[in-house]
């Protein structure tokens, strides 16, 4: 194995778990198939929060409880491993768009399911009215941290139509890995949804895809909650501000950046950055 494809999908037993144990486990399963049909055509806001990975016990209590929850369980298991490499130019101009709230500006990554195999690439853009439109196609597994002809061409059509430089997808280099756990639950009340991401870890790549020494963190007490619902918040939502939290500035892309390379305008993400993850930066 070499050391992009490395990168791209290792994975620590943290985000391995079978077990069905804890208000997790207790909540009842629901497939793939059915969660789409029932929840995957809503007008959706998405809400996230950083919480403290010790609330999630009440968390899945009450939405047990009160709500209904059920947990997407595919094959027996009720977490899911995810890997992302995300791409930006060596200026790192994708990062300053997004920083400066630039109209123009694009997401690139690839994800991997890991417990599946299954891989895509994937372009983030600024459709019609500020709304983020999102693309994908499929993207081989093994392909680690390199665009290879067939991506480099997916890409320039999709980045062109969003107005970003013509050369822009050749200057595209790997620069940053996440990993983490997800858990999903549906919640029937609200029609909506909820992804709770634990064990996060970035990291940043070299030019060529290795690995830098020294330039990953690790945030295992940390958990963050994204609740999909329409205009109404959720049920989770009125819990977690009852115990309060608010919704947060996060992207797994600019803010995992914004810790690895803390010389970076950071303004946006300025109050995660130092409520949250204060001692990495």
């Amino acid at each position: 194995m070499n050391a992009p494809h490395a990168a791209v999908i290792e994975a620590g037993p943290e985000a391995r778990s079978t077990e069905h144990d804890g208000p997790l486990g207790l909540l009842e399963p629901i497939g793939l198939e059915e969660l789409v049909s029932r929840a995957a055509l809503l007008h959706r806001v998405d809400r996230k929060y950083i919480v403290r990975r010790s609330l999630l016990t009440g968390l899945y209590a009450a939405a047990g409880g009160d709500a209904g929850a059920m947990a997407l369980e595919i094959a027996g298991r009720r977490e899911a491993a995810y890997a992302s490499v995300y791409f930006d130019t060596e200026r790192r101009e994708l990062y300053l768009a997004a920083a400066h709230k630039r109209r123009r500006r694009a997401k690139v990554r690839t994800r991997s399911y890991l417990d599946s195999g299954l891989s895509y690439l994937e372009v983030k853009t600024r459709g019609p009215r500020g709304a983020t439109v999102k693309r994908r196609t499929e993207h081989p597994l093994d392909a680690g941290a390199v665009l290879g002809p067939a991506a480099l061409g997916y890409l320039e059509p999709e980045l062109a139509a969003a107005g970003l430089p013509a050369d822009l997808p050749g200057r595209l280099v790997p620069l940053l890995t996440s990993h983490y756990s997800r858990s999903t639950l549906y919640l029937p009340a609200d029609g909506a949804r909820v992804t709770v991401d634990t064990g996060l870890r970035w990291g940043l790549l070299a030019p060529g895809g290795e690995p830098v020494p020294g330039g990953s963190r690790v945030f295992s007490e940390q958990a963050i909650v994204e609740t999909k619902s329409s205009s109404t918040p959720s049920a989770v939502d009125r819990w977690l501000w009852q115990h309060g939290h608010r919704p947060a500035q996060i992207s797994k892309f600019a803010t995992g950046l914004a810790v690895l390379e803390p010389g970076l305008p950071h303004n946006k993400w300025h109050r995660t950055l130092n409520r949250h993850y204060a001692d990495a930066a």
